[in-house]
């Protein structure tokens, strides 16, 4: 249900985006020269400065993520490409300076719209369907382990404190066998002069 929305309003921008184009003028002014900057010259020179082209980019990738996303292919992937189609949309829809208190409810409208499928997509982008995610397994990884290295740090306890009890009580006999030799030594040498 979600893709379909995508999959509609991508083909529409893709092949009808002139309607679109005013709309997206202001945020293409800003945010091309911005992303020109911050990506590495190969891909900078590959970014289009036509809003129009853009525009078409956008509905290409929600058409491509919509369709990921119905299918199951790719399913995460085709979310997360879906939300960032979202952000655009999301910078476009919000109300004007100077527009109207009709106008202004109305962008609202719209921008919130845009914010829920945007946080439909981001929730979508996050779902495992129902298996564990890679960092829940990590985590659960961790936990074993640690569990695993407290076990044997108590075996090792255990073993040294059995290791140290046997060498005071052999430390304790062989004291009482001395004593007991030396006991006798004395004995005969005070039998020796007596």
């Amino acid at each position: 249900m979600l893709a379909s929305f995508f999959v509609v309003n991508g083909a529409k921008a893709a092949t009808k985006p002139d309607a679109l184009v005013a709309d997206a003028e202001p945020i293409v002014r800003k945010v091309v020269p911005l992303v020109q900057q911050v990506a590495p010259p190969s891909v900078a020179n590959y970014v289009p400065e036509e809003t129009k082209t853009l525009v078409r980019a956008t509905g290409v990738a929600q058409v491509l993520g919509g369709l990921g996303l119905a299918t199951g292919l790719g399913r995460r992937l085709s979310a997360g490409l879906l939300g960032a189609s979202m952000v655009p949309h999301v910078l476009a829809s919000r109300p004007a300076k100077g527009a109207t208190a009709e106008e202004k409810a109305a962008a609202r409208s719209v921008m919130l719209r845009n914010v829920a499928l945007l946080g439909a997509a981001m929730i979508a982008s996050q779902d495992t369907q129902g298996k564990p995610s890679l960092g829940y397994r990590a985590n659960k990884q961790v936990q074993a382990l640690s569990r695993e290295v407290s076990d044997q740090k108590k075996q090792l306890e255990k073993t040294a404190a059995q290791q140290k009890k046997q060498l005071a009580k052999s430390t304790k006999k062989a004291n009482k066998n001395a004593n007991q030799q030396a006991n006798e030594i004395a004995d005969t040498i005070t039998g020796l002069f007596s």
